[in-house]
C-alpha cells in the first residue's frame, strides 16, 4: 500500500507541476499559486462539512498550520531561483528535499535494509539526473543556489509535517484544508504586497476574464496537489516514511516524461538515465 500511495503522490505531484509550468507562461507564478490554492480550499471546504471532520480537530492541526506556512515559501523560492537560473541548475537541486522526510524516518528509527539503502540512493541520484542537471554552461549566482535549497528544504519540510497532521481519513480532509487555508493567506498577502509594489498579478491589458478561461486547468493544479498530499500521508502513516518519501519524490521523472507526451520535448541524455535509475530504485525500494 505504501508503494503504491507513494507513487500516485509522484504522478499526481509530477503532472500538477506540468500544469503550474504552463499556466506561468500566461500568468504570473504567484497568481497561479494563489488561484489554484482557492479552488482546492473551496472543495476541501465543501468535503469537510460533508463528511462532518470538523469534529476530528486537535492539536495535531498545528502540524497543518506550519505545513501551509512553509509550502508557500518553497514554493516561492523555487520561481524565484528558476527565474534566476539555470533552471537545469535550479531543478535537480530542488529535488533534494526528499533528504528532510527521510532524514526525519531515520530519526523515528527506521532502519531500511541493504536493498532499500540502495533503491534510495539509487532513486536520489536518478530523481536529480531527471530533472535535467547541467554540468557546465553558464555560471550559476549563488542567490539562486541559496533559494533552490531554501525550496528544498520547504518542500521536504511539507511532506514531512503533512503526515503528521492527522490519524484518521476524515482528520487528514481536516489537515489538508487548515494547510490549503494558511496558503491562500500567505500567498494572498503576498499577492496583495506585490500589487502594491506595483507589480501586477495579471499580464498587462488582461482582467479578470483571463482566470475564467484558465480555471479549469488552475483547479486541475490545486486539486492534483492536494490529492498529493493526501495520498502521501496515506502513505508514510501505513508504512516507512522512508520508501514514501523516495517514491514521491519522483514526481521530476513524470513531469519530464509529461514534457515528452504532450509538447514534444526531447529528454536529454541524461534526463532519459536518471529515468533508468528512479525506476531501478523504485524496483529495489518495492521489492527490499
Amino acid at each position: 500500500m505504501t508503494a503504491l500511495f507513494a507513487l500516485a503522490t509522484a504522478v499526481l505531484w509530477g503532472l500538477a507541476d506540468f500544469g503550474g509550468g504552463l499556466l506561468t507562461r500566461k500568468i504570473p507564478a504567484l497568481t497561479v499559486v494563489v488561484v489554484s490554492q482557492v479552488v482546492a480550499v473551496v472543495v476541501l471546504g465543501a468535503v469537510v462539512l460533508g463528511t462532518g471532520a470538523w469534529h476530528e480537530a486537535d492539536p495535531r492541526l498545528w502540524f497543518a498550520v506550519a505545513a501551509g506556512l512553509v509550502g508557500p515559501v518553497a514554493m516561492l523560492s523555487f520561481y524565484k531561483a528558476l527565474a534566476l537560473g539555470p533552471m537545469g541548475v535550479v531543478s535537480p537541486l530542488g529535488s533534494l528535499g526528499v533528504v528532510v522526510p527521510v532524514a526525519a524516518g531515520l530519526m523515528l528509527g527506521e532502519r531500511p535494509g541493504p536493498g532499500q539503502f540502495a533503491g534510495i540512493a539509487v532513486a536520489v541520484v536518478g530523481i536529480v539526473l531527471a530533472g535535467g542537471p547541467e554540468l557546465r554552461g553558464a555560471p550559476v549566482q549563488r542567490q539562486a543556489v541559496v533559494l533552490t535549497l531554501v525550496a528544498a528544504f520547504g518542500f521536504g519540510a511539507v511532506m514531512a509535517l503533512i503526515a503528521q497532521a492527522s490519524t484518521t481519513l476524515t482528520g487528514l480532509f481536516l489537515a489538508l484544508f487548515v494547510q490549503r487555508v494558511t496558503n491562500v493567506a500567505v500567498g494572498g498577502a503576498a499577492l496583495w504586497v506585490q500589487s502594491r509594489r506595483g507589480v501586477p498579478a495579471l499580464p498587462e491589458g488582461t482582467g479578470p476574464r483571463i482566470l475564467w478561461g484558465l480555471l479549469p486547468a488552475l483547479a486541475f493544479v490545486g486539486l492534483a496537489d492536494v490529492a498529493a498530499n493526501g495520498t502521501y500521508s496515506v502513505a508514510a502513516q501505513n508504512g516507512p516514511v522512508t520508501m514514501a518519501a523516495v517514491l514521491s519524490s519522483l514526481y521530476p521523472v513524470i513531469t519530464a516524461l509529461a514534457a515528452f507526451a504532450f509538447l514534444k520535448e526531447r529528454l536529454r541524455t541524461v534526463q532519459a538515465a536518471g529515468a533508468g535509475l528512479a525506476l531501478a530504485g523504485t524496483v529495489l525500494l518495492a521489492a527490499g
